[in-house]
């Protein structure tokens, strides 16, 4: 556990000294667990109505079906590494203040909407204040945080993960696709600033470690498990890592999680920020709209290569 530490959130706020273990873990293989964090009661009916949707038969969820043109909603061959993952999701954005809708939801469940537009307004509160706490962390407090790039609640995402313990696809549904890989979520990195992940206590979530490989990231009750993405890694010109992770095969009982992906404004750049790099720029400017997409266009087919990562934009030598 101490290569996971949990960070107090309201506690670290009111004191920068407690986040050493915090920076030590961004330096290795960003992770860490937050508490304290106010989110009980939206995570508590996000659980609960995670579950009713997967529970649903699945000719009810293939209702809610994405597409490219229709990015948002249920899906169940998504592609990691080129490999299929065994697992079934759905992903939705927060609540607009226009009359336009992004996301799909279920007929069926009328409370479904409010509980995760719910759960997304909260989620966004406390990203904007753990993002704070990984700039003191790295800074030693030693900044204005108001110079530093924050995310954008519009661009961000909530995906409803269920790692059922066989293939979701029927038989006859297979062949068109990739076949499963031998992981239930291949290793990959997140493409944003950092992402919130709820998980059951199932368990199976891995990180790799700069100093020890693959360890496990264990469930702890009433705990976000923090992981930073692609985007921080580039902002710090790698003194922070982008959290490589993986989620091992289900044995005996299915497993529900439920990242949040807190990333940046579409037209953000990506580049080492002068406030915060160390040395020489190890990357090139690009734009979050084009990084993001590159990661989209992936999920879906099988381009011939592994998806786009920060490695095509950084500057040899």
């Amino acid at each position: 556990m101490k290569k996971v530490p949990i960070i107090d959130l309201a506690a670290a706020e009111e004191d920068v000294s407690v986040l050493e273990p915090l920076d030590r873990a961004c330096r290795d293989h960003g992770f860490f667990l937050l508490s304290n964090h106010g989110m009980d009661k939206e995570i508590e009916a996000m659980w609960r109505h995670s579950e009713l949707f997967f529970n649903d038969p699945r000719s009810e969820k293939s209702k809610l079906l994405r597409t490219k043109e229709k990015p948002l909603g249920y899906y169940n061959k998504e592609l990691t590494k080129r490999k299929r993952d065994l697992k079934e999701v759905f992903d939705f954005m927060g609540p607009r203040n226009d009359k336009s809708e992004r996301n799909q939801w279920p007929d069926n469940k009328p409370e479904f909407k409010q509980v995760m537009d719910d759960f997304f307004s909260a989620a966004t509160l406390v990203a904007e204040r753990t993002l704070n706490l990984v700039y003191r962390a790295l800074t030693k407090g030693n900044i204005d945080l108001s110079k530093l790039p924050s995310g954008d609640g519009r661009t961000s995402t909530v995906r409803l993960n269920c790692y059922p313990t066989s293939d979701p696809l029927e038989i006859a549904d297979r062949a068109d696709v990739a076949n499963l890989g031998d992981m239930a979520l291949h290793h990959h990195t997140d493409p944003g600033i950092l992402t919130l992940l709820l998980q059951d206590m199932i368990g199976g979530l891995q990180a790799r470690s700069s100093d020890d490989g693959w360890i496990d990231v264990p469930p702890v009750e009433g705990v976000i498990v923090v992981n930073l993405g692609d985007s921080m890694q580039v902002w710090t010109n790698d003194v922070y890592k982008s959290a490589i992770h993986r989620v091992l095969p289900m044995k005996g009982n299915a497993r529900y999680s439920t990242p949040y992906f807190y990333s940046p404004a579409r037209d953000a750049i990506l580049e080492p920020l002068p406030l915060l790099q160390t040395g020489s720029p190890r990357y090139t400017s690009f734009t979050w709209k084009e990084y993001i997409q590159g990661r989209i266009d992936d999920n879906y087919t099988d381009l011939g290569e592994d998806d786009i990562q920060i490695s095509r934009f950084s500057i040899a030598g």
